[in-house]
């Protein structure tokens, strides 16, 4: 069946340097008599463009932003949103990637549409969908939930649905990497992280899909127990990096590292780089899962997720992280313990990512203003 659909997009090409700017006009927003950046996390605050795994290209001197719709769990969603801005601060919705009310009946992508990404690879775009097809006794799509690959070559479309279901199991969070000798990799999650070499163009694995990495891999560590998933891929001096979350003691953002883009990899932190930690956030989960016994520090941050992160070019030119910030219902004083509307649903937030000596850091997640300095 070939189902298509619109949107405009596009993608920053990540390598060797991190990222590669895209083509057009791309000067920063932020205030040009003081030549700074201001944000605040969670940037958005709106229940109507309510997202989880935030996922931000920049268009010349747009940013544009697609996710994890609501419904997130309890059901079929109504399809794949995509956001605009013009300064990366106010956000308004733009149009439906795909619009689940237009498809066909029989469309075998019509279920939950999961953790969406797009990529301009060899002058063409790829959209990611993660998605299955919901039937009488299948009402959420979980038993055909797959990866759908579609491609355009023009960012407003139409787009064609090259291939899907790409896997023959559930996966989910699917990304592509293209290496510099013009190979490109798929990398997704499903009970764990999972690779393969893909040829575009047919949207068909060259290789075996490959789970490379449990939950609960032996010798790992405690702090990845209760799933990882959600892996983005760059390639800085010679070598490659995976991030991925975790969601065991709340959401966190670990980092793999190796020298070929199949592995093997290992962690280039013994700790997660990134994210939010609380005790008494899915305790049930922790129950079931068995590890309920984990012993770890709260972090301060008024927070319950910060996780699902992806790579983008920033206000500044450099690489920022951005993801979900979803706000902690057990927060301590002093933060308000009276909720607003938005605080209930997952939001959209974003910091700088550094890299020194081989490693990349990320500061915080923050909640109070944040001031970037921009280059005169």
């Amino acid at each position: 069946m070939n189902c298509t659909l619109n949107f405009i997009g596009g993608l920053l090409l990540l390598a060797t340097s991190g990222f590669a700017q895209v083509n057009g006009d791309n000067k920063a927003p932020g205030d040009k008599a003081t030549n700074v950046f201001r944000y605040t996390n969670p940037i958005t605050r709106d229940t109507a463009i309510s997202m989880r795994d935030h996922y931000i290209i920049r268009v010349n001197n747009k940013w544009y932003c697609t996710g994890t719709s609501n419904p997130v769990w309890t059901g079929p969603n109504p399809g794949v949103r995509l956001l605009v801005s013009d300064d990366l601060i106010h956000w308004k919705q733009h149009s439906w990637l795909i619009d689940a009310s237009k498809l066909p009946p029989g469309c075998p992508y019509n279920g939950r549409f999961w953790a969406p990404e797009i990529h301009f690879i060899k002058n063409r775009y790829w959209l990611t969908v993660n998605s299955g097809s919901v039937t009488a006794d299948d009402p959420k799509g979980m038993k055909t939930h797959s990866i759908w690959l579609f491609s355009s070559d023009s960012v407003t479309g139409p787009y064609k649905l090259v291939n899907g279901p790409l896997t023959p199991q559930y996966n989910n969070d699917a990304t592509l990497f293209e290496d510099e000798d013009g190979q490109t990799y798929l990398y997704c999650s499903g009970n764990g992280l999972f690779q393969a070499k893909i040829d575009l163009n047919t949207g068909k694995l060259t290789t075996p899909i490959q789970k490379f990495l449990d939950k609960k891999q032996p010798g790992w560590p405690e702090w990845m127990v209760g799933g990882i998933e959600g892996p983005f891929v760059i390639k800085k001096e010679g070598t490659y990096f995976m991030f991925f979350s975790t969601w065991t003691r709340g959401y966190e953002v670990g980092l793999l590292k190796s020298k070929t883009p199949l592995g093997p990899w290992e962690l280039a932190s013994p700790e997660p780089i990134f994210g939010t930690r609380k005790k008494r956030y899915r305790t049930e989960m922790a129950k079931t899962g068995g590890y309920a016994d984990l012993e770890f520090q709260d972090t301060e941050d008024p927070y319950q997720e910060t996780g699902h992160n992806a790579l983008f070019e920033g206000p500044d030119g450099q690489l920022w992280s951005s993801c979900h910030y979803f706000m902690y219902e057990k927060r301590a004083y002093p933060y308000s313990q009276t909720f607003e509307p938005w605080e209930k649903t997952p939001q959209m937030g974003f910091e700088p990512v550094h890299y020194k000596n081989g490693m990349f850091y990320i500061n915080g997640p923050t909640w109070t203003e944040q001031i970037i300095k921009l280059e005169k």
